[in-house]
C-alpha cells in the first residue's frame, strides 16, 4: 500500500497570521513510502514490552509454615501437613501447588526476560510507515478520528502555533483547523478503568485525539496543549511509534508545524538521498509503484509482448496397459496378434484332446473288452511270477499264490 501522493501540501494560515497566507510544501518523501501493517504490528508489539515493570510473587509464599508430612500407615497423602490441633488449619495439606495455602507451581521470578531489542532500520521502517499512513484520509478515518472538517491531510499549520503559551489560545487553534471536534471525541470517552488498574495510578482511560508535531527546540506550545485530554505533542525529531501507531493501528491523526515538516526530509531523506540524522538510513521502495496488478497485466504495453492465449487444449494421452488392451500391445509389437491366434489355437487343441481323453476314460466297455482285459492282466501276472527270484522261497510263493 502507498500513500496518495499530491506534489504540494498548502500551510494553513492561522487568524491574524499574514506571514503564511497561501503558502506551500512539497510533500516530503516518506509520506509517498510504502505502509507495512506487518511490520508496524511487530515492532510496536516489540517496543511496548519494553515499559513492563518485573512482577513475582514472593519467595516464601506457601512456606511459611512448618508442616511435615505424616508418612505412610495412615491411610492419608503423604503430603506435609499443618502440626497442631484445636484448628481447621491444623492436619491441612501444605507446601504443594494443589493445597490450599501452599506455593503455586513454578513461582514467578523477577530476572524473567522482560525487555525486547529490536533491529533499528526495523524501527525506522515501522515510523516511516506510520507518518505515511497519517497522510491517507481513509486509514485516519479508519482509526476512529473525526477529521470531516478538516481542509487537508496532512494538516500542516504555521509556525506561530509554537509560540503558543495558554490551553484557551491552542482550543481556539484546534477549532480553526477543524481538528476541535477529534479532541472532543477524546474528551468525552474519558471514563475510569475497569479492574485493578485504577489503584496503580492508572485510574482514567480515554481514547486517542491528535497528535501535534513541533519542530522547534523547547517550544511553548508543549504547556499549551498538554492539559488537553486526548491531545499529545511530540518533537518531530523523536517521533515515537507507540504515539504515530497507538496500539500497533495505523492512521493517527498528525498536526505538523511548518518547521517540523519542513525537516522531514532532513531526518528521513529521499529515495535518492540517505537520511542526514539516520546514519545511512534510505527509504523503503515499494515492490510496486502502482499496486492494481490487473491494470498492469492488461495494458497495451504489456499485452503487445505477451504471447497469444493458446486456445487449443491439449490434453496428456491416457496411458493404457498394453498387457491389457491388445490395440495399445500391437503398437508395441505387431506379431502379438499372431502370437495371440497360436496361443488360443493351442489351448483349444488341448482342451479338445483332453476331452477325449476323458471320454474315452468314462465310456463304457463292452463283456468281450471287459474279459479280454481280465485275461491280459492274468496273464501279465503269471509272467511277472515266473521272472522273479522270489519263488524258490516258500513264504513267497504262498503269499503270491503260486501252486508248486
Amino acid at each position: 500500500m502507498v500513500a496518495a501522493a499530491r506534489p504540494l501540501v498548502t500551510v494553513q494560515a492561522l487568524e491574524n497570521d499574514m506571514a503564511t497566507d497561501g503558502a506551500s510544501l512539497p510533500l516530503p518523501d516518506v509520506m509517498k513510502t510504502s505502509i507495512r501493517p506487518d511490520i508496524v504490528t511487530f515492532v510496536h508489539g516489540q517496543i511496548s514490552k519494553n515499559a513492563r515493570q518485573p512482577y513475582a510473587v514472593s519467595k516464601r509464599a506457601g512456606h511459611q509454615t512448618s508442616a511435615e508430612s505424616w508418612g505412610t500407615g495412615r491411610a492419608v497423602s503423604r503430603i506435609p501437613r499443618v502440626p497442631g490441633g484445636g484448628t481447621h488449619r491444623a492436619g491441612q495439606g501444605a507446601f504443594g501447588n494443589m493445597c490450599r495455602g501452599g506455593r503455586m507451581f513454578a513461582p514467578t521470578k523477577i530476572w524473567r526476560r522482560w525487555h525486547r531489542a529490536v533491529n533499528v532500520t526495523q524501527k525506522r521502517h515501522a515510523v516511516v510507515s506510520a507518518i505515511a499512513a497519517s497522510a491517507v484520509p481513509s486509514l485516519v478515518l479508519a482509526r476512529g478520528h473525526r477529521i470531516e472538517e478538516v481542509p487537508e491531510l496532512p494538516l500542516v499549520v504555521s509556525d506561530s502555533t509554537e509560540a503558543l503559551e495558554k490551553t484557551n489560545a491552542a482550543m481556539k487553534i484546534l477549532k480553526q483547523i477543524g481538528a476541535y471536534t477529534d479532541a472532543e471525541k477524546a474528551k468525552d470517552s474519558l471514563g475510569i478503568r475497569p479492574g485493578k488498574g485504577k489503584m496503580r495510578n492508572r485510574r482514567y482511560i480515554s481514547r486517542k485525539g491528535p497528535l501535534v508535531v513541533y519542530g522547534t527546540e523547547g517550544a511553548k506550545l508543549v504547556k499549551a496543549f498538554r492539559n488537553i485530554t486526548g491531545v499529545e505533542v511530540a518533537h518531530v525529531s523523536r517521533l515515537n511509534l507507540l504515539k504515530l501507531a497507538p496500539g500497533g493501528h495505523l492512521g493517527r491523526f498528525i498536526i505538523w508545524t511548518k518547521s517540523a515538516f519542513e525537516k522531514l526530509d532532513e531526518i528521513y531523506g529521499k529515495f535518492d538521498k540517505p537520511s542526514e540524522k539516520k546514519n545511512g538510513y534510505v527509504l523503503p521502495r515499494a515492490k510496486m509503484v502502482n499496486a492494481d496488478l490487473a491494470r498492469i497485466i492488461n495494458s497495451d504495453e504489456v499485452q503487445s509482448v505477451v504471447k497469444p492465449i493458446k486456445k487449443e487444449i491439449k490434453r496428456a494421452p491416457l496411458k493404457k496397459n498394453p498387457l491389457k488392451n491388445l490395440n495399445v500391445m500391437l503398437k508395441l509389437n505387431p506379431y502379438a496378434k499372431a502370437a495371440r491366434r497360436m496361443a488360443l489355437l493351442a489351448e483349444a487343441q488341448r482342451v479338445k484332446a483332453k476331452q477325449e481323453k476323458l471320454d474315452k476314460k468314462r465310456k463304457q466297455i463292452t463283456k468281450e473288452e471287459a474279459s479280454a482285459i481280465k485275461s491280459a492282466s492274468k496273464s501279465w501276472y503269471k509272467t511277472m511270477i515266473s521272472d522273479s527270484d522270489y519263488t524258490e522261497f516258500e513264504n513267497f510263493s504262498k503269499w503270491l499264490g503260486v501252486s508248486q
